[in-house]
């Protein structure tokens, strides 16, 4: 546990920073830092003196050293740390995050509320406003999951946390009882922040179970992610405690749908069906659709036991190996589930649509249903591709597919952005040991229940917009238009791959978009460009302020198809609900803001998640074939290393610089590419590649890989970088 330079730099500039008016000898400075040895205070001085390069610290009379104030106005804002140890902070009404450099962040860890002081950029860095932590103002993190290490050298034991934004070990102290173990992973409190160390202290919570146990693995992930896994007991027993039976008096109230053919099509591993069909033809070119959501609402009151935990929550984190469910399985999985064969209350949407997709008239409206098929979404495929012809609910599929294609097309007539981008599939053995890893492709059956997903979606935010003489409050799902400047380097680096992406100023059609969608469709180079584009695109989110959604061509959308698994869905049918009562009272909009913003954070936080548990897996899987080649293609060049991403796996690993021995390189970052000075050899993004699995590491998640054909070895001369 010795402290590292960014360690030590940042306890120089808090202390001093909290000394403003007071000027320090170096010695006096190490001392009160608790520096002792030879080793430490050399680095302490090199930070020292970098500090005073940069203009952070000031030397005044005497050799003494002090502050430099630069800018005493502070903006509050929310920290995101890297890996690598600087961060950003967002802060609301400024477009783009504050950059924190390395040692500038104070006491402050990855999700605080910070305060900020603001000073202009290092010369060296890029143009991008610049910022230093002045104070804590909250701490989002009282918890972490890691590696319990027991250092019998030095007596301690600690905990490294398996998150890598969080920086620091978190000291546990010898008194604390614990069973776990040496090597284990556990469950820790951050309680207080040891300044001379550097590091935050703790009490081991709970053994979570070996760090080599694959099922460990993953929910130890989402532990560290704030992901809540259990329930507590009060929330368990309150689910526990709902009836089966729907009471007459509520079948009764509610339109009765139970002789409709009703279906569901979802994945086939799924249990929480929040969305079911029916269609049915009125006349010639007049068909009614329904589309039935789980009506959460009327199970999960406002403010009571399970409300209260679904709201912290937010949204089911569906990891790579298990689901976290946003409400108890009593619920998720049964009492609100649209099972087969089984009565259910729902929240509909009927339509009245012909057969080009164009609405005539829709209704929202309380139901009580009873769904006569489930299917598989392969299942559905099999009769929209005419290989299951004789299933008795093959004339609803198809009809609904022969609608819904038609939506689909106009969406993307009428401005929606269309990305091809696979999902990455892992397949588990029953002790949660990859077997398999692959790209699921979306097809027919996928499309069609996304499109009456969308159209029901949509209508609902219409609806609130269009049926009221002053329009209320509500939860709105908004995607901004990208950034001009964002799509000027995206078309940049499109003429990279020979492509031109039409653009005036930064504003780009969404149609201009599509067509080069279309036009690298196929591509080796496609799976780069969409990401580029992706990554160019704002972040879709939740508001109350209407915007439009950019990327579904949408001026009106909101997200009301799935209350079981996401709670801005179940605040929307709440709204719709007492709405629909005459004179009802308004919701406080400062709060719906509140839970727009709190939503749309957990909403993150649970894509990462089950981001990095598929790249703990994919990680895994190819530790199982170290030495297997595969074709890629080259994603990445940088000034250390080529990325490259496995074209049958979607796997991405790199090849170290270092091991590139064969040549001197040169680094162009205007064009992505490393070129030999004596061979000429060149590697370029977008270019196919033959590469070998060198080595995988799955608690970083790292995959090196190596050309093949090529001898690398650690105790060979390696590559050379000289940048151009």
């Amino acid at each position: 546990m010795k402290p590292e330079p960014h360690i030590i730099r940042n306890l120089i500039l808090t202390v001093l920073s909290k000394n403003k008016n007071q000027s320090f000898r170096p010695k006096d400075l190490a001392k009160r830092l608790n520096i002792r040895d030879q080793k430490a205070y050399l680095i302490f001085q090199k930070q020292l003196s970098e500090l005073v390069a940069e203009g952070h610290l000031a030397k005044v009379s005497g050799g003494k050293i002090q502050f430099q104030d630069r800018m005493p106005h502070l903006q509050t804002g929310t920290l995101s740390v890297h890996p690598q140890g600087f961060g950003f902070v967002t802060i609301e009404g400024i477009e783009e995050d504050i950059y924190i450099p390395q040692g500038l962040l104070g006491y402050a860890i990855d999700g605080d509320t910070v305060k900020i002081s603001l000073f202009a950029p290092n010369r060296r860095s890029s143009r991008r406003q610049e910022g230093r932590v002045e104070e804590v103002v909250s701490r989002k993190r009282t918890q972490t999951v890691g590696t319990l290490i027991e250092d019998e050298e030095d007596g301690l034991r600690y905990v490294r946390p398996q998150d890598p934004r969080l920086l620091s070990d978190v000291l546990i102290s010898p008194k604390d009882p614990t069973d776990a173990q040496d090597g284990d992973v556990v469950l820790i409190s951050m309680e207080r922040f040891n300044q001379h160390l550097g590091v935050f202290e703790g009490k081991v919570l709970q053994r979570i179970g070996k760090s080599d146990d694959p099922t460990v693995q993953v929910l130890s992930l989402a532990l560290s992610r704030d992901i809540r896994a259990n329930f507590p007991l009060s929330v368990i027993a309150a689910a526990e405690a709902i009836p089966l039976e729907i009471p007459e008096s509520e079948q009764v109230r509610r339109l009765d749908l139970r002789q409709k053919r009703v279906f569901t099509i979802d994945p086939s591993d799924a249990k929480d069906f929040d969305d079911a069909l029916h269609i049915e033809q009125l006349d010639d070119d007049r068909f009614e659709v329904g589309v039935h959501i789980a009506d959460v609402s009327y199970y999960v009151q406002p403010h009571s036991t399970l409300d209260n935990e679904a709201s912290l929550r937010a949204t089911s984190v569906y990891l790579v190996d298990r689901v976290i469910p946003m409400l108890p399985e009593k619920l998720s999985n049964g009492v609100c589930s649209l099972r087969p064969n089984e009565d259910k209350l729902t929240f509909s949407v009927l339509f009245n649509i012909n057969k080009r997709g164009e609405l005539q008239s829709y209704k929202i409206i309380e139901t009580i249903i009873h769904s006569k098929q489930r299917f598989t979404y392969e299942e559905a495929q099999a009769i929209l591709e005419g290989t299951d012809p004789t299933h008795p609910f093959a004339p609803d599929v198809s009809l609904a597919w022969n609608i819904a294609a038609h939506l689909r097309n106009d969406r993307f007539r009428n401005g929606s952005v269309r990305f091809n981008r696979p999902e990455v599939k892992v397949k588990l053995a029953d002790d949660g040991t990859p077997l398999e890893v692959y790209a699921k492709i979306m097809k027919e059956a996928n499309w069609l229940i996304e499109e009456w997903m969308l159209l029901a979606n949509k209508v609902v935010a219409i609806h609130i917009n269009h049926a009221f003489k002053q329009v209320p409050p509500f939860i709105y799902r908004t995607h901004d238009a990208p950034n001009a400047e964002r799509m000027v380097q995206l078309a940049e680096y499109l003429k990279l791959f020979g492509y031109v992406m039409p653009h005036t100023g930064g504003n780009i059609r969404a149609e201009d978009l599509n067509a080069m969608m279309a036009q690298v469709h196929g591509k080796p180079q496609a799976l780069l460009i969409e990401d580029a584009a992706l990554r160019a695109m704002s972040k879709a989110k939740y508001t109350v302020e209407n915007i439009g959604h950019y990327g579904l061509g949408f001026p009106f959308y909101s997200h009301f198809t799935s209350p079981i698994r996401r709670y801005p869905d179940l605040i929307a049918h709440r709204l719709l609900k007492r709405y629909a009562i005459p004179n009802a009272t308004l919701p406080d909009e400062d709060q719906l803001r509140a839970a727009c913003l709190h939503c749309s954070t957990k909403e993150k936080e649970a894509e990462e998640a089950e981001r990095e548990s598929v790249r703990l897996k994919q990680a895994a899987y190819m530790l199982q074939h170290v030495g297997s080649e595969y074709d890629g293609v080259i994603s990445g060049v940088t000034n250390f290393g080529i990325y490259v991403t496995l074209t049958e796996l979607l796997v991405e690993g790199m090849i170290p610089l270092r091991d590139l021995d064969d040549d001197f390189y040169d680094y162009d970052e205007k064009r992505y590419c490393l070129t030999g000075r004596r061979h000429r050899k060149t590697f370029r993004i977008g270019e196919p590649i033959r590469v070998l699995v060198a080595k995988a590491d799955v608690d970083s998640r790292k995959i090196d890989l190596a050309l093949v054909g090529s001898v690398t070895s650690s105790a060979k001369s390696k590559g050379r970088l000289h940048k151009s």
